[in-house]
């Protein structure tokens, strides 16, 4: 007797009284051997999907709120701006962020030393990542820790008023742009923003692309205080 094909697994499963497998075994006339075959090959691929699941989730955890996400930082009113010849790091103009691993510089319109004005000033501003605050005027960046030479953890220095890398002496100013030393760019910076009154810094997106200044790009005059080792 042929089976009909238009039956539903379920029909098979009381007409046959071998339950929903068997049914749809004999529908399909499926041997024991190829479903058995079937059923280890569906194993094995949802093994290594589980696999690869738990894989990407030890490699990429969730990071809200830690390093390489978006972080909130101190209300604005923490970050007490100043001339550019003023910086205090974690008093005044400069502040470090372990969290971030970050700078945050705070710089007052009047106290900022251009050399670039204009829409000039506002492109090259707008390249690496300044942020002007429309409430006050003031000036803001977040400056990634490492020293683009060989990743030493380069300290503000306020007797320089600059950072000086300790490992092999490279040189940036307070807003990161290239002085001297064997650096082969800028300091690298994250994109930061504010909400709700407070500082943000997305460690997710770091520009890598300041290159050394030349008298076309050189957005804040050099420090004339020495900077010595």
């Amino acid at each position: 007797m042929s089976i009909d094909t238009k039956r539903t697994p379920q029909e098979y499963e009381v007409l046959s009284g071998g339950g929903a497998e068997s049914a749809e075994v004999a529908r399909r006339g499926l041997s024991r051997r190829q479903l058995l075959r079937r059923a280890t090959g569906l194993g094995v691929a949802l093994a290594a999907t589980s696999g690869t699941y738990a894989a990407l989730t030890m490699f990429y955890p969730n990071l809200a709120g830690q390093f390489g996400s978006i972080i909130q930082l101190k209300a604005k009113t923490a970050y007490k701006p100043a001339a550019q010849k003023d910086f205090l790091i974690d008093e005044q103009g400069m502040f470090y962020e372990p969290l971030a691993k970050s700078y945050i510089m705070h710089l007052t319109a009047a106290g900022a030393q251009f050399l670039l004005s204009g829409v000039t000033l506002t492109n090259q501003q707008d390249a690496e990542n300044w942020l002007k605050d429309d409430a006050d005027g003031t000036y803001w960046l977040a400056l990634y820790q490492v020293c683009v030479h060989l990743g030493c953890k380069v300290p503000f220095r306020n007797d320089c008023v600059s950072f000086k890398c300790p490992c092999h002496g490279s040189h940036y100013n307070i807003d990161g742009e290239y002085l001297d030393g064997p650096a082969p760019r800028s300091l690298d910076r994250f994109v930061m923003f504010f909400s709700s009154g407070n500082v943000m810094v997305n460690t997710g997106k770091l520009n890598q692309t300041v290159q050394r200044p030349d008298t076309s790009t050189r957005i804040l005059a050099v420090p004339t205080v020495a900077c010595h080792a």
